[in-house]
């Protein structure tokens, strides 16, 4: 996965992410600034969800498939 990606796009992900986790304020958005592990660390204090939890749902958020790629255990149909 590339998040270097994620923070160049970070205007456009960050509006979903919004929609998906409603508690994250402007400033946990600002501060995370397209950061993988700022992201998944707020998530996690914030809704209480384990690790594994969190980078599933976070890598399957359709604006991160788009700039960021697919996780490594996608296997997209041929």
């Amino acid at each position: 996965m590339n998040w270097d990606t994620a923070k160049g796009n970070w205007t456009l992900i960050k509006g979903n992410i919004k929609l998906q986790w409603g508690k994250l304020t402007h400033d946990h958005l600002s501060k995370i600034a397209g950061r993988h592990d700022q992201l998944t660390g707020i998530i996690q204090k914030t809704y209480g969800a384990t690790k594994h939890v969190t980078e599933e749902r976070v890598k399957d958020l359709p604006q991160v498939k788009e700039f960021v790629g697919p996780h490594k255990n996608h296997n997209p149909r041929i």
